[in-house]
């Protein structure tokens, strides 16, 4: 199917690169399929505080106390936390989350990143102040943003993070056999749809230094996220930048590896870097 759908917006980018760019936009912008609840995940999902706000469906558990932000990718939603959620209430964290528009129980549509912060500043003010946030590819850069426009968070922990917002066209173009002109249109197409035609976004949105600390999660057969971007999100946070090498997850199977989710959660609750811990960045 892939195969077929790259083929036809290459077929139509030949003859008109513009109308390629808003058709590709159209996929782009869509997830396709949502993430269901998992067999595994179900007693955490269940054990949840639900609250609707603005049509977006929230959750929280433990006893409000040491609030935790847990921001979800991509065809993904939150119940997929469900190891860092049981980890983080033996602690006696709460940890927060959300099925973002279009995503898990969500009603659609789709939203930008100017949504999903404003999604995370409702539940700041609810929940909040943060003692941390953990991120999972797309969120990260959901999350990352949002704290650097206010939301409070001592600590961040990156799983599998986008760093350069342009990474998203790109790479979308490039598993479908996208030239650079249906690219260059794809680019535009996002700036009109989301931005009022904002030419800056690509470096607006992307990872930009913070003041917290930041621990960065990635595995080198990640096939979703180039394990590069790592390098992007260590070299911007700099010192305050800590790096977890992991090898043989993927993508996703890294939310449910142990060894993950003790690190980040340790990372959270401890006041010195974690011990080994890869800190060349």
């Amino acid at each position: 199917m892939q195969q077929l759908i790259g083929t036809g917006l290459r077929t139509i980018g030949a003859v008109s690169p513009r109308l390629g760019g808003r058709l590709a936009f159209g996929l782009w912008r869509r997830p396709l399929a949502r993430g269901q609840i998992r067999d595994s995940e179900r007693h955490v999902h269940d054990a949840a505080r639900v609250e609707d706000i603005d049509g977006v469906l929230t959750y929280a558990w433990g006893d409000g106390k040491r609030p935790v932000l847990l921001v979800h990718g991509w065809r993904s939603r939150a119940s997929r936390y469900a190891g860092f959620i049981t980890r983080l209430l033996e602690l006696g964290y709460s940890p927060v989350s959300y099925d973002a528009p279009g995503h898990g129980d969500s009603p659609g549509p789709i939203v930008s990143i100017l949504g999903h912060q404003r999604i995370i500043q409702q539940l700041e003010e609810r929940h909040g102040p943060f003692e941390g946030v953990i991120a999972h590819s797309l969120g990260v850069p959901f999350a990352l943003y949002a704290v650097r426009e206010g939301v409070a968070a001592r600590r961040i922990v990156t799983i599998s993070g986008v760093a350069d917002f342009g990474y998203l066209a790109d790479t979308f173009c490039a598993a479908l056999g996208l030239g650079p002109k249906i690219n260059k249109h794809l680019r535009r197409s996002i700036e009109r749809g989301y931005f009022d035609g904002d030419n800056q976004i690509w470096n607006r949105f992307s990872v930009a230094t913070g003041k917290a600390e930041l621990l960065v999660i990635h595995n080198d057969e990640d096939d979703v996220v180039d394990p590069a971007q790592a390098q992007v999100l260590l070299r911007n946070y700099g010192e305050r930048a800590h790096f977890l090498p992991t090898t043989g997850l993927g993508h996703s199977r890294i939310l449910q590896d142990p060894a993950v989710i003790a690190e980040a959660v340790a990372f959270l609750q401890d006041s010195d870097v974690p011990e080994g811990l890869d800190l060349s960045a």
